[in-house]
């Protein structure tokens, strides 16, 4: 039973770390066409998403089908129609939902997961950026303290069971440094 749970913890933190929501969160901004979604990704968060352009389209393709993204179509002459894409409400909530939940306190979901929301927040919601980055902190000093606990609990002789929570404690608390300078950059 616990390791259902745990695989389902981490296919929610996978799904939280598709560019889908960099998506939702740019049509958010305004409605768009593809080519100018990839764009706007690869021009703001190309150093956190690395998605090519045919991604951006096949992940399009899904919002749709699963009705976070309506299109238009408007007929072009001597040219291929062109879809303007909108979120749908739907959409919106998704996106909503994602932006209001903390992420996990791994590397990967803060580089990727909060960098986004970050930018998200910066943009969409400039009075929240302080309390994502605090709650982000918070969520770090949690898990360093987890850790901390964890190490205590291993036998002199599970070298590289402590040897690798001592690597993760030494991330985080660079982390924590990171998110200090987020702090001052947007105060």
């Amino acid at each position: 039973m616990k390791a259902k749970s745990e695989t389902s913890r981490k296919t929610a933190v996978a799904g939280a770390l598709s560019p889908e929501y960099a998506l939702l969160g740019l049509l958010r901004e305004k409605p768009d066409h593809g080519y100018e979604l990839h764009q706007r990704l690869a021009a703001d968060l190309g150093q956190v998403w690395r998605v090519s352009q045919s991604q951006v389209y096949n992940i399009l393709s899904r919002l749709e089908a699963q009705g976070f993204v309506t299109a238009t179509v408007k007929k072009q002459a001597n040219l291929p129609d062109r879809r303007l894409l909108r979120l749908t409400a739907a959409g919106r909530r998704r996106f909503d939902a994602w932006f209001q939940a903390p992420a996990s306190s791994s590397v990967k979901a803060i580089r990727v997961e909060f960098t986004t929301r970050l930018y998200f927040a910066q943009r969409l919601h400039p009075e929240a950026v302080s309390t994502l980055i605090e709650a982000q902190a918070a969520e770090v000093r949690a898990a360093i303290e987890r850790l901390q606990a964890a190490r205590e609990g291993y036998a002199p002789d599970q070298v590289f069971s402590r040897l690798s929570v001592e690597f993760r404690l030494r991330q985080l608390h660079s982390v924590l440094g990171w998110l200090a300078e987020c702090r001052a950059q947007f105060d």
